[in-house]
């Protein structure tokens, strides 16, 4: 802590090379940009704000178009532009002009020669439907009975058997006289009826004892430190560093 008489907390003078003054970033200055707190000793500008949008209001709205309206250009304030416009189109076909066809469009292997007598030639048409006399029914008419099963009409049936489900009543569930295999039953262990030996288990392993208290290895000892029963060496020491205000001493040496 300083005093305000020049002097530190402890008495010591103060030094006057080491009172700096502030730099330039601890001033601020008004800010020369904008209309919020303007410096007053520059000249401001005129600024503008922008408005909000009027939702409500029918004499506020906006309804005319923006920039990218698109303005027909052959409109004008007098009318329609009378100016005549040309464009460019494929050249039409002449409807007059006769198409010649090439070789290949003639087939001349399909012209019978004139004077010869044509082959018979035959076509297959499609089936005509039956009259109204004809009601013979077709062979897919008839159904036969069939001669697989008990029940056959007109015909001896073999004999024929069915499997039924198990019954309950004489079952292995309802006959008590059929006894369990010799499986079923647990064997007796031989301690029931016999002597009994000895049991023995295993403990873990037990650790030795002794003396577990840690020890000074030899790096903990510093013989170089005792001064009771040997000669002590001289020492020295650094120095503090001085200040770099101090001025040195200068000393006129006399011849």
């Amino acid at each position: 802590m300083e005093k305000s008489d020049g002097l530190k907390e402890d008495g010591s003078p103060m030094i006057a090379a080491r009172e700096r003054g502030p730099g330039p970033g601890r001033y601020g200055l008004p800010s020369t940009c904008g209309a919020h707190k303007h410096d007053m000793t520059k000249h401001m500008k005129p600024s503008y704000s922008f408005g909000n949008r009027l939702e409500n209001s029918m004499f506020g709205k906006d309804i005319s178009p923006g920039p990218a309206h698109f303005i027909n250009p052959t409109i004008t304030r007098v009318g329609k532009d009378g100016t005549p416009a040309y464009s460019i189109l494929g050249r039409q076909k002449d409807p007059n002009t006769f198409v010649t066809p090439s070789p290949y469009a003639y087939s001349p292997e399909k012209v019978h020669p004139q004077g010869e007598r044509h082959a018979p030639v035959y076509s297959m048409g499609a089936r005509t439907r039956f009259r109204k006399r004809d009601q013979s029914p077709a062979s897919n008419s008839y159904t036969l009975p069939k001669l697989i099963g008990p029940k056959v009409p007109n015909k001896k049936s073999a004999a024929s058997h069915s499997m039924t489900g198990r019954p309950k009543v004489g079952g292995y569930l309802e006959d008590l006289s059929k006894t369990p295999g010799p499986g079923s039953h647990n064997a007796v262990h031989p301690d029931v009826t016999k002597n009994k030996k000895p049991l023995y288990s295993m403990l873990g392993r037990n650790n030795m004892p002794g003396d577990g208290t840690k020890k000074p290895g030899p790096g903990a000892h510093s013989p170089e430190k005792v001064t009771v029963n040997k000669r002590k060496y001289p020492s020295f020491s650094l120095g503090i560093k001085h200040s770099e205000f101090v001025c040195p001493l200068i000393i006129d040496v006399t011849d």
